[in-house]
């Protein structure tokens, strides 16, 4: 193979490996609720004003209920977004709602959040 050719070859190799992961969603559904990739229950908090880009829970909000944590490469497709928590750091959003776990969940398929002080909710597709 000639390095032209060889260099054709990696370069069409790279940009379906850049299609395959930009197309790769944060999240799937499973018994109609969203999961995490550790498949995990998300969920929302009311208090997050969907689209406004921000999430509302911080400091020991945020230790109770851990955001789903973009990477610095991953990229918005859809109804996903990604919004900058006040430290900075990249979260994931669906529909404009910043997404969370409940770290007393202890088992993938727990909704021990949903429904806590009337706020929390499983979120849903």
């Amino acid at each position: 193979m000639t390095a032209s050719l060889k260099f054709i070859a990696a370069a069409a190799l790279m940009a379906l490996a850049g299609l395959a992961t930009a197309q790769q969603a944060p999240a799937m559904v499973k018994d109609g609720t969203l999961v995490g990739a550790n498949d995990m229950t998300l969920y929302t908090f009311d208090k997050d004003m969907a689209g406004s880009g921000k999430s509302v829970c911080n400091g020991p909000c945020a230790t109770n209920w851990p955001p789903l944590m973009a990477r610095p490469d991953d990229k918005t497709s859809g109804d996903w977004t990604i919004i900058t928590r006040d430290d900075g750091s990249k979260q994931w959003a669906y529909k404009g709602k910043p997404l969370y776990f409940w770290t007393k969940d202890a088992k993938a398929g727990d909704r021990g959040g949903d429904g806590i002080n009337q706020v929390w909710h499983a979120a849903k597709p």
